[in-house]
């Protein structure tokens, strides 16, 4: 049989380096192996999956080359590539498991579960489902249906034993069923979860291998059952070390940019950002730091992956970038690099309104823009210096906007005046004294060009990255206080959407 792997990103947000690190290692895998790669989009939630999300998560693997042979924009012999399209086929397989007696009708309300799983972290255990929906009489279940009663279907889970599985990296694990929870597999809205959709899909697609993350480890013996339940072969397991933040945490936008597109957006070549990725737990025969991603496919040994936590350090991407410049681009291509990057006239032309006005000679456009081509700004705690506002304030400022920046969907000049004047009122704040600390952080200076225009022109990933330096430059704030203010920030968050007559 051909090998077959796949990447199966959810379209909830950008596009993530990590999502990047595991297609590289799928792809290379299956072409080492002369089979194919492919990609998957999982979107069965459908409260935080966009089409928006989806389209950069296509457009940031394609800008670095990870080219796929079957999805949802080039079709294939498998389809349809996106979960969302495929609700016939999930509800039809968890009905032939309820009727071959491995998964059941959970009648449990939200308040039972709370309830239960307090009991159980009361008396020291492991909080998981009880199983107290088995005991229900076949007639006692068809009531419940038919007077509408809410419910999900949950799987069964042997209660004594352990599951064995082998991984290509790691061996034979072992993990006892006791720790394995009675997986949810259709959720209230007939939406199938991540762990069934996963499955069958994997199968349908004749999927050969499955390449993740580490995390999904404890999810493998789930998987494991129901490929048993259905009576079909699990493919081989690879799970991949995680990516982690030079603390050795895991990786995180909070302590690393993670969006590939801000990677993009800063001026990083694309062949750098995969030699980097591939270098991440792997490494060339002779060592040598410097690859393309034709000399990873031509070297490729998936035995080879160190299981070493891997650091992703952006000091070291700077450097590795800065290597491709110099040695791979003549002066030609860096000036079409840098005019693609972003001296085109499509960015340009966003650029103009901005600073029009404020032109008096072609010479005054460079320092008026530089905070539009440039990284992070230059700033330090007497940045924030202002009148009305406490450095405390200021930071309070900051670490509001970034959680409200973090949460909006749609990334547009309206939409953020708008979310951002709401949380200035929500703060009982003038919105002139709330915006100058976004001014500084997002430009560098309390004057500059409209802010709402320029951030929806710079983008999502680069504001919020910006925001979120300008929080660290400005003393940032400690555990103990981001306790008090996530609280005060959810509390906010609340009464606006119990009262958003008063945030009109």
């Amino acid at each position: 049989m051909s090998v077959r792997t796949r990447i199966a990103p959810s379209p909830t947000g950008d596009p993530h380096v990590g999502t990047a690190y595991i297609a590289l290692f799928n792809l290379c895998f299956a072409k080492s192996q002369g089979g194919e790669f492919i990609l998957r989009i999982e979107d069965t939630d459908q409260v935080r999956s966009t089409p928006e999300s989806e389209a950069m998560i296509l457009s940031s693997l394609k800008w670095l080359g990870l080219d796929w042979s079957e999805g949802p924009d080039v079709g294939g012999d498998y389809g349809p590539y996106r979960q969302s399209e495929r609700m016939d086929i999930y509800h039809r397989y968890v009905s032939e498991l309820i009727e071959k007696g491995h998964a059941f009708y959970c009648f449990a309300t939200p308040e039972e579960l709370d309830e239960m799983r307090r009991e159980q972290m009361a008396r020291g255990e492991t909080p998981k489902y009880d199983g107290r929906s088995l005991s229900l009489t076949q007639d006692e279940i068809d009531r419940r249906l038919a007077e509408g009663e809410p419910y999900v279907i949950r799987m069964k889970v042997p209660s004594e034993g352990s599951c064995r599985f082998n991984d290509m990296l790691r061996g034979e694990i072992e993990i006892p069923w006791s720790q394995v929870d009675m997986q949810v597999l259709l959720k209230a809205d007939g939406m199938p979860t991540y762990h069934l959709a996963n499955v069958v899909d994997d199968h349908l697609m004749a999927i050969t291998h499955v390449i993740r993350g580490e995390e999904w480890i404890n999810s493998a013996p789930k998987h494991f059952l129901l490929y048993q339940y259905f009576g079909w072969e699990m493919p081989q397991l690879c799970h991949m070390p995680l990516l982690r933040n030079p603390d050795k945490s895991k990786l995180s936008k909070r302590k690393n940019p993670t969006s590939i597109t801000y990677y993009r957006d800063m001026g990083y070549l694309p062949e750098a950002v995969v030699n980097y990725l591939g270098r991440m737990g792997w490494s060339m025969p002779d060592e040598s730091e410097k690859f393309s991603l034709q000399e990873m496919l031509a070297h490729f040994d998936i035995s080879s992956v160190h299981l070493g936590g891997p650091v992703f350090d952006t000091e070291k991407l700077d450097w590795l970038n800065g290597c491709w410049i110099r040695e791979n681009l003549d002066d030609e291509q860096f000036a079409d690099r840098v005019a693609a990057w972003a001296l085109n006239r499509d960015n340009l032309s966003q650029m103009i309104p901005l600073i029009k006005e404020r032109v008096e000679k072609f010479t005054d456009i460079a320092p008026l823009l530089n905070f539009m081509l440039s990284g992070m700004p230059a700033l330090q705690e007497n940045s924030f210096e202002h009148k009305k506002l406490e450095l405390d304030t200021v930071c309070k400022i900051l670490q509001f906007s970034s959680w409200r920046l973090d949460n909006l969907r749609h990334w547009h000049r309206d939409g953020l005046y708008q979310e951002l004047n709401q949380l200035a009122q929500g703060m009982d704040l003038k919105l002139k004294d709330f915006l100058f600390p976004l001014f500084v952080a997002v430009a560098g200076s309390p004057s500059a060009p409209p802010l709402f225009d320029a951030m929806a022109i710079l983008g999502p990933d680069i504001v919020r990255a910006r925001v979120r330096h300008a929080l660290n430059a400005a003393g940032g704030v400690s555990k103990k206080q981001l306790k008090k203010l996530e609280k005060e920030y959810q509390e906010m968050s609340r009464s606006r959407l119990e009262h958003p007559e008063e945030q009109a």
